[in-house]
């Protein structure tokens, strides 16, 4: 099946001042769409071509770099929009609360490692809350990678190249990280994820 472009679950405001108008146009409109369209250019011929993007994505990891490349990052922002919601961020609820208390001792220490993994991921990627073996970790990625490729299955991720802070924040990265986790995560989503994963 053929990579396309979702719409965003709310208007291109509705996350001011947190992320801009501005940049969900850019990074949606332009960015994204760039992933669908050289991804569906790259699938085509392809093995792969009619799978899901999961499976374009574990398959193409260390095979098919260019389709990895695309693929990759399609199913990060299919995520990446969801992962936020206007009036997000917030303690979380339910079973995935219970999990990072238990993984990392508490709501704030899981916070801090998913902020610290954003800011000390050198150059262009990703910091990911993950299911791993029934148990929730913070991991990083280069580029378009995500845990997927590792046996893990992300429940939370946050997009820390330049064209996803830049035109708010410049260079203050931990400044966006802060705000994403504070104002923007969709915890009902990842409690979703979470429990999917754990199934």
């Amino acid at each position: 099946m053929a990579f396309t472009l979702p719409e965003l679950p709310y208007s291109y405001d509705a996350l001011s001042p947190y992320m801009s108008k501005e940049t969900l146009e850019f990074h949606h409109d332009k960015h994204h769409q760039a992933y669908v369209t050289n991804g569906n250019k790259l699938l085509e011929g392809t093995e792969f071509e009619g799978k899901s993007v999961e499976e374009v994505v574990k398959g193409s990891f260390g095979k098919n770099q260019g389709l990895f490349n695309n693929a990759g990052q399609h199913y990060n922002h299919i995520h990446f929009w969801q992962w936020m919601k206007p009036n997000g961020g917030g303690k979380p609820s339910g079973a995935v609360e219970k999990a990072l208390v238990d993984s990392f001792g508490s709501l704030e220490a899981a916070n801090a490692k998913f902020i610290e993994a954003g800011t000390t991921q050198f150059g262009s990627g990703w910091a990911w809350l993950a299911v791993k073996d029934g148990k929730v970790e913070v991991m990083k990625s280069a580029n378009g990678e995500n845990p997927l490729v590792h046996g893990a299955h992300p429940i939370l991720g946050v997009d820390v190249w330049e064209h996803s802070y830049y035109i708010d924040y410049r260079n203050r990265r931990p400044d966006y990280l802060k705000a994403f986790v504070e104002n923007l995560v969709n915890w009902d989503h990842v409690d979703e994820l979470y429990q999917a994963a754990v199934k």
